[in-house]
């Protein structure tokens, strides 16, 4: 990135932090990711030769280290880096409450949505044991169409091969919906109730579903605009769940 040529502070930490794809590597590790494949899974659209940049860049500013554990590779935030992340936070919630939410075909990733929401299960909600849910988005080509995750009370993966076990519990979606759904933009129960979501398996995990899902960490911070197309979107689907 060319510098802005000025001494200013905010001029210099714009020169770092303001770079494309940047600020989502940050929230990446401040959500707990420290290996390489974990951060590039939370920005799945960036190809891994830039992230390595950026990762030297975020380095050289004292922003993370690098550490070495059990033979892996770790990125982790610095004092400098921690204590951007009220700044971050700052950043994400003035855009929820302010930005339109506009969500277009391409905007609608399941694959984000599904790394986002294995860690953030309510895993104490889960039964005891291994639970498999297998996630199918209906409008998704063949190879992108099903994911898995795998819940114990020590941790969840995400699995994007058949990891081969019985699946428990089917969670028949779409994306557009899933991710509306994250965010908070449509009610969880609206769109189980409308169709939206459908459940397929034993009544009580059915029942038990909605509270293993604590949503997006801004979920529940109210918009200080409408977004019609969310709601727009829920009833047409409600009303023609074939489209």
């Amino acid at each position: 990135m060319k510098g802005y040529g000025q001494f200013c502070p905010l001029a210099l930490a714009s020169e770092i932090v303001g770079e494309r794809w940047t600020p989502l590597v940050l929230r990446e590790l401040m959500l707990g990711a420290q290996r390489f494949n974990d951060i590039h899974r939370g920005v799945p659209r960036m190809s891994p030769s830039l992230l390595s940049q950026r990762l030297r860049t975020l380095e050289a500013a004292g922003i993370i280290e690098r550490q070495r554990a059990a033979g892996r590779t770790l990125y982790v935030l610095t004092e400098a880096g921690a204590e951007l992340v009220p700044t971050i936070e700052s950043l994400a919630l003035w855009s929820r409450q302010w930005l339109p939410a506009t969500l277009s075909a391409d905007r609608a990733d399941p694959d984000l949505v599904m790394w986002d929401m294995h860690r953030r299960m309510a895993l104490e909600e889960m039964p005891e044991g291994r639970t498999v849910i297998q996630f199918e988005f209906t409008d998704q080509p063949q190879a992108r169409r099903l994911r898995w995750i795998v819940g114990e009370r020590s941790g969840a993966e995400l699995c994007i091969t058949d990891p081969g076990l019985d699946v428990d519990l089917y969670v028949e979606t779409d994306s557009k919906t899933i991710t509306w759904v994250w965010y908070g933009d449509i009610p969880l129960r609206h769109a189980l109730d409308g169709g939206l979501i459908e459940l397929h398996g034993p009544p009580s995990l059915c029942k038990a579903f909605p509270s293993w899902l604590q949503l997006n960490l801004l979920a529940g911070v109210p918009r200080r605009r409408p977004v019609p197309e969310a709601e727009a979107f829920a009833n047409e689907r409600a009303v023609h769940p074939g489209n």
